[in-house]
């Protein structure tokens, strides 16, 4: 009895620790934005927050363009998931479901892309923009954000795919389905949980991104956040409680959102991996 009360306390201690790693750098960020210049700059770190200096926040979203900047991202990292997921469930099919030439190849090249790094692309890409006046545009880094997110994706969902036994595509088409539909009253609700990982995935990777949004965007007003935080750090001094309330302000959406699907991205990344 007592090996197992002390199983249950050891087990909920180890929970508790994990817990504290995973949210004291939001904690940290959280109290460093309302710490006076003489807290920050103290012998002994402020380890509780000074409500008094809560107005950073309100500046930052009322002077600054932190508002602007958080709508911009969230604009990104939307349609960067809608479009990257809405192309990656036909692809993976087609590459789980289909047989075609060049197949092998492709999915070759897929697995191809994710070695390039964005630098390298900078340049080309920048020019294949300003032909087609993309440049300065949000609906620029939904492309592109979504043409590097989308391999992984489609590869996720194909061995999503690859685990739904084919006889249930079988029956529909002996009475009467046809692929699309197969895919769309099928498929589609038995890798919802797949789905839901690659979401995630993408919204994450555009939320983040910053080597494009800083080259392609020149508006201030169209910039993201991952770039507008950046543009606080200067040649003379860093309003160090400023960054951090739009830092903290930043992670927010992106952990909430993380919050609402997390219980599917477990078992979305694994679905596929074993068979049978």
């Amino acid at each position: 009895m007592r090996r197992f009360r002390f199983g249950i306390t050891a087990r909920i201690v180890a929970v508790l620790v994990v817990l504290g790693i995973a949210v004291f750098p939001l904690y940290w960020m959280f109290v460093t934005a309302l710490s006076s210049n003489g807290d920050l700059f103290a012998d002994r770190p402020r380890l509780t927050p000074d409500l008094g200096q809560f107005g950073v926040f309100v500046d930052a979203l009322a002077e600054g363009k932190a508002a602007g900047w958080l709508l911009n991202s969230l604009v990104i990292a939307l349609g960067t998931m809608v479009l990257s997921v809405g192309l990656g469930i036909p692809l993976g099919y087609a590459l789980s479901r289909f047989s075609f030439w060049g197949k092998a190849v492709l999915t070759v090249v897929l697995l191809f892309t994710q070695m390039l790094p964005e630098a390298l692309m900078v340049v080309p890409l920048f020019a294949l923009f300003r032909r087609f006046d993309l440049l300065d545009s949000l609906t620029g880094l939904v492309l592109v954000n979504s043409a590097f997110v989308l391999p992984i994706v489609a590869l996720i969902l194909k061995g999503a795919i690859d685990g739904i036994p084919r006889e249930l595509e079988e029956a529909a088409r002996a009475d009467g389905a046809r692929p699309f539909t197969t895919l769309t009253r099928i498929n589609v609700p038995l890798i919802a949980p797949s789905i839901a990982a690659t979401a995630v995935i993408a919204f994450f990777h555009a939320w983040n991104e910053y080597v494009f949004a800083v080259t392609f965007i020149f508006n201030p007003d169209l910039q993201p956040a991952s770039v507008g935080i950046a543009n606080f750090i200067g040649e003379l001094g860093t309003p160090i409680q400023t960054v951090m309330a739009v830092a903290f302000l930043f992670t927010l959406p992106a952990v909430a959102f993380y919050l609402l699907v997390q219980k599917y991205v477990v078992s979305g990344m694994t679905a596929g991996a074993v068979k049978g």
